[in-house]
Formats: structure tokens, C-alpha cells, sequence
């Protein structure tokens, strides 16, 4: 399967303005979503707390995480974001998809909204 990518934009929770915009790789096997920590300090998002992730080469490392407003595909959701390093890729991780009822593609390689977010 591809690479898939999609524009975001996270914001400090019930605002309307600012935030931080970028173009972030979906990534299915990550949890959370995580953007550079330069910029989501520039976009007011501030650290809440601390966890441990397995990263993509397998090691683990505790990070800092906040919680954000995030918007993709004309939909809203809130949750947690990562403070990478900078410069890293923006990921959007599994929960925001789900939060939204989207999944992913693999043959055209696309989102797409199920009809119905699942409550069951």
C-alpha cells in the first residue's frame, strides 16, 4: 500500500483561529497523531501530560503529548497529539480517523467516510 496524505489543521480546543495547517502522512499504525513541537507551541497548544510510544523503528521513548482540535475532510475532532521533534512529518494517527468514521482505501489509496460512525 501507498503513502496517503491529507490537509490538517490543529488548533488550540474551541477556538476558530490560528492553529498550525500542514499536509500529514495517515498513519494507520499509530494511535495518536504527532506534529512538531515548534509548531504546535507556535499554535498555542500546550503539554498535558506524558506517555511512552513504540516509534516506527521500534524503539520507545516517553513524549509529550497536548490536546488539540483537529480538522480534516470538513470534520472536527479533538484528541491527543505528540510533540515530535522538529521537522519531523505531521502524522495523523488511527483515533482521529476513527473519531470521524473515516477509513482508508488501500487500492485507491484515499479516505473515505463510512455512512455511520460506529457507537456499538
Amino acid at each position: 500500500m501507498g503513502l496517503t496524505y491529507v490537509p490538517v489543521v490543529l488548533r488550540v480546543p474551541g477556538t476558530r483561529t490560528g492553529g498550525y495547517a500542514a499536509t500529514f502522512l495517515v498513519d494507520t499504525g499509530a494511535m495518536d497523531s504527532m506534529a512538531p513541537a515548534s509548531e504546535l507551541e507556535a499554535a498555542g497548544i500546550h503539554p498535558a501530560g506524558r506517555a511512552t510510544y513504540e516509534l516506527a523503528d521500534g524503539s520507545v521513548q516517553e513524549l509529550t503529548f497536548g490536546a488539540a482540535q483537529i480538522e480534516f475532510m470538513g470534520e472536527l475532532t479533538f484528541g491527543r497529539v505528540v510533540f515530535g521533534p522538529d521537522g519531523s512529518e505531521p502524522l495523523l494517527g488511527v483515533t482521529a480517523l476513527e473519531s470521524i468514521g473515516v477509513t482508508v482505501d488501500p487500492s485507491s489509496k484515499t479516505l473515505e467516510k463510512l455512512p455511520a460512525i460506529y457507537l456499538k
